[in-house]
């Protein structure tokens, strides 16, 4: 039996005398890892942890790269024993977003559990986007993400689970709902827990400044009466905006004033831009949701049959509950990706049908919100952030073989399950991930490097990213190495042929670039739509033979373009982004990061 629950007085006054806020932080997390560490490899009781652990993707090719890797940890005892882990991808066809994707999750627990799954506990975890905005995770996926943390190394998936480690204790069967790539961090009471035990939905909020409220969700809060913030608030919500304009909340009153409250009252996190004496809004992150709620959504899903629209699970759900929705923003679609034809019909069908459905708030004051989806984000949060480093316990080498590596005062490389050669040099600012570096191979700064080998000398510029592929083509193994500069917007889209000298690589015009490389302008050039013309579908990346071909010709293209020399690329086989995802050989992928972890376990035990 758990420990005895105190009275929510008491739990306040002994937050009073409690360490400062960050130190209360980085202590509750610590708790958390040691807590999820102990249960790594262990079959865990009933009610202990999960019942189901669910992961969306996108297609079968995800579907079956999540597949390889969960059954790769659950080999390797890197999860908790006795939970049911499944993947759910999503139909063939449209895109039908993280909304659609929770809907089609229902409908499997309903068809692989019946009734069994209104008495379960699950986490829902949203990862079936293509992660174009940090492709060293397109491949095997967001949420199999490598932290630098853990031996064996922690990825994204099992600090969601370490996180989220006290929640199924105090939670009524439902499910809840969180995406693959961002963390949340709280600290509450000794004596108090976070419940997720009412009808309806249940949402965690963050204290946050108007600019980030810009770009998540908004709650309007009920009226407070209480006279002093605490850690852990349960409030009930109004309504909810989704990316408002800061004039908008102002208008729907979801801005709170400072008053009582300081700078120091507060983590930081997202607020870290939140100036003393300003005003500020609570963001959301992850939220619950009851068996019946689900149950209502589900007999919705199988009632349309097929969606053949973008449904978002924040905007198009949360939106339509608490007693101040209204039907308007259904016809809102500046903040949506594609807008389809029957978006706004379908958005209206949600709001009727969740209408008058309860909107919980649990506010987290203390704590703090981030988001690792970008090259800038990942570099910034594994190499620059002192904060998430001390949170976290995040570590610059991570169960690698390296040489000496000098640190600077305001940043440091980045080193997760690889092994460099004693005479490799790494800058400060830059991120080596599974990857094998020889000598004289030098990474200039702000770099990310990813699942490469690089044998011999070779230089990579500051800024650029790399990240290898094996491909299996007509029955053979080959390999391809993605090479442009973390700063490129891969998602940036032209319409015709003429308009490409409007995208950019590595900071220079992608037709000066062609150039460079000896290439034709011509619809063959870009795989997929042919209205929808990237760098993402822009077939520049040469097919080899061997994974270090790969990476050495990926970089010659890459200097050709940083040193306005000549390389021709006429006479290889190019792929697109795109199509190396779908070619793509995840058992080999799997396999050569296996290699790197037996050696690097091998040495470790000689020393």
């Amino acid at each position: 039996m758990r420990a005895v629950r105190r009275g929510l007085r008491e739990g306040v006054a002994m937050a009073a005398a409690r360490d400062p806020p960050e130190i209360s932080l980085r202590e509750a997390t610590q708790r958390k890892l040691r807590r999820f560490s102990e249960l790594r490899g262990k079959l865990v009781a009933p009610g202990e942890f999960w019942d189901i652990v669910a992961i969306t993707a996108a297609d079968e090719k995800q579907e079956l790269a999540y597949n390889q890797q969960l059954s790769e940890k659950l080999k390797r005892k890197e999860l908790p024993v006795g939970v049911q882990y499944h993947v759910f991808v999503d139909p063939a066809g449209a895109k039908i977003g993280n909304g659609g994707s929770t809907l089609c999750a229902l409908q499997r627990l309903e068809k692989l559990y019946g009734d069994k799954w209104n008495s379960f506990t699950i986490l829902l975890i949203h990862s079936g986007g293509y992660s174009q905005r940090l492709p060293n995770a397109s491949a095997l996926g967001k949420i199999f993400t490598a932290l630098p943390l853990g031996n064996p190394i922690y990825q994204m998936l099992e600090l969601k689970l370490a996180m989220y480690i006290d929640f199924p204790l105090h939670m009524n069967p439902g499910i809840l709902v969180t995406c693959a790539d961002d963390i949340e961090l709280y600290s509450i009471g000794e004596f108090e827990f976070i419940r997720f035990d009412k009808p309806g939905f249940t949402a965690l909020a963050h204290p946050s400044s108007l600019t980030i409220g810009t770009t998540h969700g908004v709650f309007v809060l009920d009226p407070f009466d209480d006279l002093k913030h605490r850690d852990l608030e349960y409030r009930s919500c109004h309504r909810f905006l989704h990316k408002p304009s800061i004039e908008k909340m102002y208008q729907f009153n979801a801005v709170c004033r400072p008053g009582i409250f300081c700078q120091q009252d507060f983590a930081g996190g997202d607020i870290a831009d939140l100036k003393v004496d300003s005003d500020y809004v609570y963001t959301d992150s992850l939220f619950y949701m009851d068996h019946k709620s689900a149950k209502l959504l589900l007999a919705f899903y199988e009632k349309i049959g097929t969606l053949s629209c973008e449904i978002d699970a924040y905007g198009d759900f949360l939106q339509a509950l608490g007693p101040g929705a209204t039907v308007e923003y259904t016809r809102n679609t500046s903040n949506v990706v594609k807008e389809g034809s029957e978006l706004v019909e379908m958005r209206q069908r949600i709001f009727h049908l969740l209408k008058g459905t309860s909107l919980n708030v649990i506010v987290l004051n203390n704590s703090k919100f981030y988001h690792i989806g970008t090259t800038e984000e990942y570099l910034f949060y594994f190499t620059a952030d002192n904060s998430l480093k001390s949170e976290l316990g995040l570590q610059s080498i991570t169960f690698s073989i390296f040489p000496d590596i000098p640190e600077c005062s305001c940043k440091t490389s980045c080193i997760i399950q690889s092994i460099l050669d004693s005479r490799c040099s790494v800058a400060p600012g830059s991120v080596v991930e599974y990857s094998r570096l020889g000598p004289d191979v030098s990474v200039g700064e702000n770099c990310i490097i990813s699942g490469s080998y690089l044998p011999t000398k070779a230089a990579l510029p500051a800024h650029s990213f790399v990240c290898s592929l094996s491909l299996k083509m007509n029955r053979c193994l080959k390999y391809s190495t993605m090479a442009f500069g973390v700063q490129d917007n891969l998602k940036k889209s032209v319409k015709t042929l003429s308009d490409i000298k409007l995208l950019q690589f590595f900071g220079v015009c992608f037709l000066s670039c062609l150039e460079v490389w000896n290439l034709k302008v011509t619809e063959e050039l870009f795989s997929g739509n042919k209205k929808c013309l990237s760098l993402w579908t822009a077939r520049i990346f040469p097919v080899c033979s061997s994974l270090s071909d790969s990476v050495t010709t990926s970089l010659k293209m890459l200097n050709a373009v940083k040193n306005k020399s000549a390389f021709s690329l006429n006479s290889y086989k190019l792929l697109s982004i795109e199509e190396m995802l779908i070619y793509k050989d995840v058992e080999d992928m799997i396999t050569y990061r296996e290699q790197i972890f037996l050696e690097i376990s091998l040495k470790s035990d000689l020393i």
